[in-house]
């Protein structure tokens, strides 16, 4: 009988593997499935990539993917699996980084993966102080209204 738990040794861990390696986002199974062309890819990574600094919009970054995506037309029957493909390349630095952490397999519709995504870069901290920035917003003395 093989031991379902081996002890594995610091050895082990220090050997890069590819072995049990999954991508953090399961695709859902899609009837005609096109493969994306690399031109497609290059066009997601440089026309709308997000890095994760606090300055850039989520927002605004899954809108303009959005546009982007849906001008190219295609695959329309399978556009949720198609959006799925493509985010992740739309990502790099803390924003790639922050994907792969995730566990594997852990993200399976574009639901799931736009509300985790803008949990990680919207969080609800920031809404408070932008929230709380509106209110206390005050006009100075001798301040027009449009430099204020």
């Amino acid at each position: 009988m093989g031991d379902e738990n081996p002890i594995r040794t610091l050895e082990y861990y220090s050997k890069p593997s590819h072995e049990g390696y999954r991508n953090t986002i399961e695709l859902p199974v899609g009837n005609n499935v096109v493969p994306l062309r690399s031109d497609t890819i290059r066009l997601v990574q440089n026309g709308c990539s997000f890095h994760g600094l606090r300055s850039e919009d989520p927002n605004q970054h899954l809108n303009d993917f959005l546009k982007l995506v849906d001008s190219l037309d295609l695959d329309g029957n399978n556009r949720e699996r198609t959006h799925l493909r493509l985010f992740q390349f739309s990502f790099h630095d803390q924003a790639s980084n922050w994907l792969e952490r995730l566990l594997a397999g852990s993200i399976t519709t574009w639901e799931d993966l736009t509300t985790r995504f803008l949990a990680q870069f919207f969080p609800p901290g920031r809404t408070a102080k932008l929230r709380n920035d509106i209110l206390m917003f005050q006009q100075h003395h001798g301040e027009s209204l449009s430099e204020a």
